[in-house]
């Protein structure tokens, strides 16, 4: 089943898991289905995992064009509060957000396509969370928007979070649209 979130274009997907005493199975990614059930023809090119404890907040992060990439996000194991901030020049949305949590449990998965910055919150003790996306790493395309921007007023479920030195230095949201950057 595809739900389709308040910002146009980021979905919500449930996972068809198949339980019995053994414990579960499902299929993590089948690029037909994808495609046939979402109608993105995303080619994804590069699988990430992170490993991270409660509390870490990874993000606000992005890529920026030719290198932009679509990512379709999951949690193998624990729970997150995931976010994906619009940052798309012409959208209506420019400047929202969306925000669900992820986690192990339920199995779904949330494609955000390009043109989105990306963060999450671990949840649970410790969280597993894997993401495809749909071009390579460029460090030189890489920016990061600042997790508690005060015009994204971001609703995180704590304030007491854990985070990287880099991605605490990230610049405002207002700082890319006023430059042009994104």
């Amino acid at each position: 089943m595809i739900e389709e979130l308040a910002i146009p274009d980021i979905l919500l997907i449930d996972q068809k898991k198949f339980l019995d005493d053994r414990g579960c199975f499902f299929e993590n990614f089948n690029q037909n289905s994808f495609y046939k059930e979402t109608g993105h023809n995303v080619k994804f090119v590069q699988d990430n995992v992170s490993v991270s404890k409660k509390n870490v907040l990874r993000g606000l992060h992005l890529q920026i064009a030719p290198k932009a990439q679509s990512k379709l996000i999951s949690v193998i194991q624990g729970e997150i509060f995931d976010v994906a901030v619009d940052i798309r020049k012409k959208s209506p949305t420019i400047g929202q957000y969306i925000s669900v949590i992820l986690s192990s449990e339920t199995s779904q998965k949330l494609f955000i396509p390009d043109g989105f910055a990306h963060g999450f919150l671990v949840l649970s003790e410790t969280a597993i969370v894997t993401y495809k996306t749909s071009n390579y790493y460029s460090q030189e395309h890489e920016r990061s928007i600042i997790w508690n921007d005060d015009d994204l007023n971001i609703q995180w479920p704590t304030k007491s979070i854990i985070i990287f030195k880099k991605d605490s230095a990230a610049d405002k949201f207002n700082y890319f649209c006023s430059n042009n950057l994104i």
